[in-house]
């Protein structure tokens, strides 16, 4: 049985054909337009463009946002225009099969554990550093939700107390020190903090402040750039010490690094170990998580979410047949 997964976006919408062992089979893509009925048809036009070249049973979206724990409804998606919408039966009447919502995260988590690196475990742990941080867990394969469907908030744990802002609200939020975006933050500091220093990326920094991106950093600092190479060492301290948190509330068996920053792990990631092993809770009298970098990059999220589809969403069907098209008004 073939399933679609949508990787719904802030930017982009990305769909994709996946079979039963997690493959890819074709792909459809589009921007993300804003309202929420422009939204939806975009939506709906990737998948009657995948449906009409492959027999599609059921659809999954992965959506960065709160999903209630009925997975029919989107309660809040910051780049969306969604809020306490009936997202599943909207996209459903549109394309005329089962829809099923998951938290991106979470569809990235359950591709990870079926199909990359955190296959068999049975307590892991997602950690997805892009603009910020996403996290999952999963335990005995499952997704935990907690009581309201949008645990855990890992991007939002608090590690430095009047720390920098962040803009859920909070000050010293782990997403403000290790992220893309904390990289390129913790760079500028250090420039403005140095202002005399004469590296690639101070000259840059000239010529245009804002080429300082983590992307930039991350090449700066795999050129050999010093100043970089501080910046990611700072990312790579913060990073151990999150983990640090994570393994004490959760203790998993395997963490899964993925999102985009993870392509830039080699600079950071066996310092990040070392920091976590230091100052887990318990250091040296505890067993540690296996951290891994993610497998199955920026497909993670279709594949888990089209995944789910196969196993839940033919299940809101009447007598388990995929739904024809319904009416529109």
């Amino acid at each position: 049985m073939l399933t679609v997964g949508v990787d719904v976006g802030g930017t982009s919408v990305r769909a994709g054909v996946v079979d039963g062992d997690g493959s890819v089979l074709d792909t459809a893509r589009a921007g993300t337009p804003a309202g929420e009925e422009a939204l939806e048809e975009a939506i709906g036009a990737a998948v009657a463009e995948l449906a009409s070249r492959h027999p599609v049973a059921a659809v999954g979206l992965a959506v960065a946002g709160f999903v209630a724990p009925d997975r029919r409804t989107v309660l809040f998606a910051p780049h969306l225009a969604w809020r306490r919408a009936p997202v599943a039966e909207r996209i459903a009447r549109r394309v005329g099969v089962p829809v099923v919502l998951e938290h991106d995260a979470n569809a990235a988590a359950l591709a990870e554990h079926r199909f990359g690196a955190a296959r068999g475990a049975r307590v892991a742990a997602l950690v997805a550093l892009g603009t910020g941080i996403g996290g999952a867990l999963l335990v005995d394969g499952e997704v935990f939700r907690g009581a309201h469907g949008v645990a855990p908030e890992l991007g939002h744990l608090r590690l430095v107390p009047d720390g920098r802002p962040c803009p859920c609200g909070k000050q010293g939020c782990w997403e403000r020190y290790c992220s893309g975006t904390a990289l390129g933050t913790t760079a500028v500091e250090l420039l403005a903090g140095n202002p005399g220093v004469s590296t690639v990326l101070a000259r840059e920094s000239l010529d245009d402040p804002r080429s300082v991106t983590g992307r930039r950093v991350a090449g700066a600092a795999r050129d050999g750039d010093p100043l970089a190479q501080r910046a990611v060492a700072e990312l790579a301290r913060w990073l151990g010490e999150g983990l640090a948190l994570v393994a004490d509330v959760y203790d998993p068996e395997v963490v899964v690094i993925g999102g985009g920053v993870s392509e830039s792990a080699p600079l950071f990631l066996d310092d990040a170990r070392e920091r976590y092993a230091e100052v887990v809770t318990g250091a040296g009298h505890r067993p540690l998580a296996r951290i891994r970098t993610a497998q199955l990059g920026d497909d993670a999220g279709i594949v888990g979410v089209a995944t789910l589809a196969r196993e839940v969403a033919p299940r809101t069907s009447r007598n388990g047949r995929v739904r024809r098209p319904e009416p529109r008004a």
